[in-house]
Formats: C-alpha cells, structure tokens, sequence
C-alpha cells in the first residue's frame, strides 16, 4: 500500500502555493506509506542551463564537492543545499562532464534528476518529516508529484523511495506490483539504461524513458506499457510541462482525481484534497482503467 498526490497548476497565481498544497496532501497519505516519501517538483531553469538534483550531501563533504563541481564547469554555476540534496545549475553543454563527477565522487552520493525544470527529493522516514527537512512548503512551481511508501518488495532506503527519475525533467511514482519487471529491466539494460535499484517501479520509469528516447509522445509510451507490463499499477508521471495518470486493465488500486479552473490533482484518497482552494465546487471524478489523463503547460 502506497500513497500518490499529484498537483498540476493552471492558474499562474497559485504557483507560489504549490509546495504547500504539495506538503498537505503528502502529510494526509501517512497512513499508506509511513516508511519514506518523496516528490519532485517543477520549477523552470534559465534558457540553456540544466539542473541536477544529487543527494547524499553531507555537511562534511560538500565543500569538496562544491569545489570540484565549479572547476569542472569552469566556475560558472551555482551549488544550492536541502538538507542532503544539492541542486547543481550549469549550462547544458556541462551535463555528461557532471554525470561523470557525481558518479564518481564518493559513496552514498548519487544522481536524483535532471533537467531543464526538475528538482527531486527523496528520504526514508514518515511523509512530514520528509517535507519538512526539505521544506517542501516554501517551494513554488507548475506542477509536483508525491509518494509516500510502505515497502513490500524491496527494502527502505533513500535509494528504493519514489519517485524515480531515469530520463530528463521526467519522473515516475507508482502503487502496485510488476510481475515482470526482472525481465524486462535485462531488455532496458542492454538498450543502455542504468537502474541503481531492484525496486520494479524504476523499472517502469526506465521503460518509459526508453520509449520517450524513441521518439513517443508520452500518451503513446503509457498506452504502450498496458501492453508491456504485466501486474497492477497506478501511474503518475511527471515531465517538464505536466503530468499524466495511468491506471492498468483491472485498477484495483484507489485512485481519485479534482479539477477546478485553477489546477487538477491526484491522490490515492479524496481526503488528501481537504486542504485545496475551492474544493467544495470542484469536479471529481475517478480515473478510468486503461485512458491516459494527460496535462501540459504550453511549451
């Protein structure tokens, strides 16, 4: 049992009260998964520069760290710190010379996400103690997605907790079971992918990632997974100008969805939306199996 939230804003006025709308809902899905959470949030970047989330930070290692990464890009970029995480902005044609230095520089210390827009956090623990070490509610942004996590396959650690980025600004948050995610993580390893855990929703992240390499539209690479991966799943992806809901054929996991004039969200459980603007008129609706929900700021 896990607990999704997911918050798209189409009223630029709210942008600022993202992180705090995020945090609230996160903090009611405590109940179905008090072992870590996590979110991603999207916040735009300037015009060629990049952004990397890393964490494993510590304050006894990130003046190296910091050190290291400005020379490698020659000094012009910046090093912001939540926590453990760092937020690292660099001009673009810098990515893969950064890759190479985070993945290099010491144990415990690993790529999140990157992109244009992305930021991703992620820490074992009860939901608001994860949002609150990162204060999640001073945080504004176009859109966010969240996970709360009671593990059932895999371990607890920061490394196994959603969401799970394996392509640029995008990301993957999911309640259910794949049943044939060992195989097919063999197949997106020899197409070149990289997994750093044996969690099955990194599986479908990298899966979806593979596709978006191809050349699909997001719509297309989830009608595509129904197909390809075999269990029970509730999707939400996040990518830099929206997110999208996916339920598998039979959607035995709760899913519940609101949209206003002003912004759409997901949760796993209606409560979560309690503390939304103008809930009390909002429309409800539950996702159907097998659509594809999908929403997106103009480019």
């Amino acid at each position: 049992m896990c607990g999704i939230v997911g918050l798209f804003i189409k009223n630029r006025a709210l942008e600022p009260e993202l992180g705090r709308l995020t945090s609230q809902m996160l903090k009611t899905m405590t109940e179905r998964g008090p072992d870590s959470a996590g979110f991603a949030v999207y916040n735009g970047a300037g015009k060629g520069q990049r952004k990397m989330t890393v964490r494993g930070l510590s304050d006894g290692n990130i003046g190296p760290f910091e050190a290291g990464f400005l020379e490698i890009i020659g000094g012009s970029g910046e090093v912001h710190k939540r926590h453990d995480h760092v937020i690292l902005t660099y001009a673009a044609e810098h990515e893969p010379a950064v890759r190479a230095y985070v993945d290099m520089f010491a144990d415990g210390v690993a790529f999140a996400s990157s992109g244009e827009s992305i930021e991703l956090y992620k820490g074992v623990g009860l939901p608001e103690q994860v949002a609150s070490c990162f204060a999640l509610e001073k945080m504004s942004g176009t859109h966010a997605i969240g996970h709360t996590r009671m593990a059932t396959e895999s371990a607890v650690t920061v490394a196994g907790a959603h969401p799970f980025s394996t392509g640029p600004d995008q990301c993957l948050v999911h309640n259910g079971s794949l049943s044939n995610h060992n195989s097919l993580r063999r197949q997106l390893v020899r197409e070149g992918l990289r997994f750093e855990t044996e969690n099955d929703s990194e599986v479908a992240a990298g899966y979806l990632s593979w596709r978006l390499s191809k050349g699909e539209k997001l719509d297309q690479a989830l009608k595509a997974s129904l197909n390809d991966l075999d269990g029970f799943y509730t999707f939400v992806v996040g990518t830099r100008d929206g997110f999208a809901v996916l339920r598998d054929p039979v959607a035995c996991k709760p899913a519940v969805m609101v949209e206003t004039d002003d912004y759409v969200a997901f949760a796993s459980e209606y409560r979560a939306f309690a503390g939304l603007p103008g809930i009390a008129s909002a429309e409800v609706f539950e996702p159907e199996p097998q659509r594809v929900y999908h929403w997106e700021h103009a480019a």
